[in-house]
């Protein structure tokens, strides 16, 4: 199957390269990039000599419609809202790893990204792309909105325990860290090595794009309204990775024994999460590089209160690798094709 990345200078884009690259059944076709136009992308990645030839191309759909047959945007917001629907029209199908389709509602997502939303019924039609919840969907979908790196983390650490009516939806307390690479290739104060360096800081408290997307989920998930989550971010001195450390309280009297047979039956056809043995938590260097998320539970019966750690890369289970595994999904093809490695470790 002929592919194109459109977005094609980011960390994301290149993920999608690296693993694209030993995909059995896709090839990439084209790379679009508005900026880089004409470049050779050895010339912005150097890594990349002697596996990816050509140039980077201007966006034009009648071109790509007889190119490929299946497109990822890589591209910042606001870009996939205007580019993708044409795409789609011309029958490619194709999954956003950027946030313009992910919210139903378009006010929400005027308001949190502070961007002009996509018409209401591209919004309706687009299925978010989550497979550990909702593969059937992803399955018949014409384009999938890639869920975000942090949601990703927290709604799969959350999703057995709110499906099942474990915990209080209004209890739940996030508190995640995330590598460098997740604040993405532009340079920016916040990344500036002498800032992080020894360093961790917290950022967009409150206000960080992600928590509607999660919000949204979490009520799917659990059949009810919305519930207002605490959310908090960090970035820490790595690369990749995401830390989600979970809080929720108990609404029902369980084991701890039981709430880590409630993961394991929930996941047990899920073959990207791994669960860990009570007392053992996950590292973030335990899925590196792999679209792996790994899951450690705690249960504080003095507090009545359940701990979730949740670990992925950012940039694979959290951006490329699980868009990749929407496009098998979507293809009919097992979801682990072209995905299933190791870890890169230490």
């Amino acid at each position: 199957m002929k592919v194109a990345i459109i977005g094609g200078t980011g960390y994301g884009a290149v993920e999608l390269l690296r693993l694209l690259h030993i995909h059995p059944y896709a090839e990439v076709q084209a790379i679009i990039s508005h900026s880089s136009a004409g470049k050779s992308l050895t010339s912005l990645y150097p890594h990349t000599d002697g596996f990816i030839e050509g140039n980077m191309e201007t966006f034009d759909v009648a071109a790509l419609k007889e190119k490929v047959d299946f497109a990822f945007f890589a591209a910042p917001p606001g870009v996939s809202r205007d580019l993708l629907p044409p795409l789609a029209d011309a029958g490619i199908r194709c999954v956003d790893l950027a946030g313009d389709f992910r919210l139903k509602d378009p006010s929400v997502y005027k308001r949190w990204y502070n961007e002009d939303p996509a018409p209401p019924q591209l919004l309706e039609k687009a299925v978010y792309g989550l497979p550990e919840w909702n593969k059937s969907s992803i399955a018949e979908a014409d384009f999938v909105a890639n869920p975000g790196c942090y949601p990703t983390a927290s709604l799969l650490g959350l999703l057995p325990a709110v499906h099942n009516s474990l915990i209080n939806p209004a209890s739940i307390i996030i508190d995640a860290k995330s590598g460098l690479s997740g604040a993405g290739k532009s340079p920016s104060a916040v990344a500036h090595y002498s800032e992080i360096n020894e360093n961790m800081k917290a950022y967009k408290l409150g206000t960080h794009k992600h928590i509607p997307e999660i919000e949204q989920l979490l009520a799917e998930a659990g059949g009810a309204a919305a519930q207002p989550i605490s959310f908090s971010t960090q970035l820490v001195p790595m690369t990749r990775g995401i830390m989600a450390t979970i809080y929720a309280d108990l609404q029902k009297d369980i084991t701890e024994t039981e709430l880590l047979e409630s993961y394991k039956n929930y996941y047990s056809s899920h073959p990207f999460v791994r669960l860990r043995q009570l007392g053992e938590w996950p590292a973030t260097k335990e899925v590196a590089t792999s679209n792996f998320c790994d899951i450690g539970l705690y249960l504080d019966k003095r507090t009545n209160r359940m701990t979730v750690v949740s670990v992925i890369d950012n940039l694979v289970k959290g951006a490329a690798g699980q868009a990749i595994q929407n496009m098998n999904i979507m293809q009919g093809w097992e979801q682990t094709t072209g995905l299933w490695m190791l870890p890169v470790y230490p």
